[in-house]
């Protein structure tokens, strides 16, 4: 049940979150005119200084009622209270690079180089619709293990399902480069999941994404063990079928000189 919660916290996730454009917004009671705003000269500043004195001394005065209003014991608990949230706030700010790693097979660290040196470099695209895509390599990996095993293991159906919900949602902010978006615009249309027309390329990229996209789960330490070896295990898939899951190529893009010119 817990390996269930890549899937489930993937729906809800806020990936403006991930791509770290979290907006801050402020409310404000009243816009204040111009002609409502003093001049600065002595007298103002007095002013603003004897508000300012008058503020921390009624701030004070609070403080101290508060103080004297707490029942015994109070800074017991208190004392409890702060230790329990420590706890809590080491837990939600442990860095995910450090709790969370996958290690990748040397030939698709590679892979990655070549993948980055085609698009980036060479200005190619990879030819869409790919196939094997995305869905079908999810299918042939649960095939595979329960070959393996003798059995369809829940587990990692569910792990796999959440690999799909991340690839879908994570593919336009985070997984391609800039000169992939106007190919994505043109193939993604009428509600089509990325997964569907996607491959093996694309995919490999969420990998090296997924410890930051895993940052806001709630995982024990044992279910991200168990987690990082099944992801693990699937990256080991992908390289003992890098021969006819990944292109050996990548095709002309379309506009490159324009795509060079925004850059």
């Amino acid at each position: 049940m817990a390996l269930q919660s890549m899937m489930l916290r993937c729906k809800n996730q806020s990936f403006e979150r991930m791509n770290g454009n979290i907006s801050s917004i402020t409310f404000w009671d009243e816009w204040v005119g111009a002609d409502r705003l003093l001049k600065v000269n002595e007298g103002n500043i007095r002013k603003q200084q004897a508000l300012k004195k008058h503020s921390s001394a009624d701030k004070n005065a609070k403080l101290g009622r508060t103080t004297q209003n707490k029942p015994k014991g109070s800074t017991v608990a208190r004392g409890k209270k702060r230790k329990g949230q420590s706890s809590i706030e080491e837990k939600e700010t442990r860095s995910p690079e450090k709790a969370f790693t996958i290690q990748f097979p040397l030939t698709l660290k590679q892979q990655l180089v070549d993948d980055w040196e085609f698009v980036t470099q060479l200005g190619k695209l990879v030819k869409l619709p790919r196939t094997p895509n995305v869905d079908e390599i999810l299918k042939k990996y649960l095939e595979y293990r329960s070959k393996k095993d003798g059995m369809v293991a829940d587990p990692i159906a569910e792990v796999l399902k959440g690999i799909r919900c991340y690839f879908d949602k994570a593919l336009l902010p985070m997984l391609l480069y800039k000169k992939e978006r106007q190919q994505y615009h043109e193939v993604v249309t009428d509600n089509i999941s990325p997964s569907t027309i996607y491959g093996a390329e694309h995919l490999l990229r969420l990998f090296v994404k997924l410890p930051e996209l895993l940052t806001y789960v709630n995982m024990e330490e044992e279910t991200l063990t168990k987690l990082q070896q099944k992801l693990l295990d699937f990256l080991k898939f992908l390289q003992k079928n890098q021969g006819s899951f990944f292109l050996s190529a990548y095709e002309g893009a379309k506009d490159v000189d324009e795509a060079d010119e925004e850059e």
